[in-house]
């Protein structure tokens, strides 16, 4: 949701990172995120449960990626 949120916001995501146990937003703002970004138009719990999952693996996995730290390679991958 942290991420979906700045990403709609148009922030850049280059430098964030996860805030585990940060509360943003309210329930019904994060269901309407994941509707509006999961890519299924009426998508049943277990779509929104394995598109949230593969998000958090993608997202968990970047960040610790020395290879997406913009304090390793600079800016020449900025908006990637």
């Amino acid at each position: 949701f942290q991420y979906l949120k700045r990403f709609d916001q148009g922030r850049s995501l280059d430098r964030f990172q996860y805030k585990a146990l940060s509360v943003e937003g309210s329930p019904a703002e994060c269901l309407q995120l994941l509707f509006q970004h999961c890519g299924v138009m009426d998508p049943s719990w277990a779509e929104l449960r394995n598109f949230t999952w593969f998000l958090n693996i993608q997202l968990r996995d970047c960040e610790a990626s020395v290879f997406c730290d913009p304090g390793f390679v600079g800016d020449t991958l900025n908006g990637f």
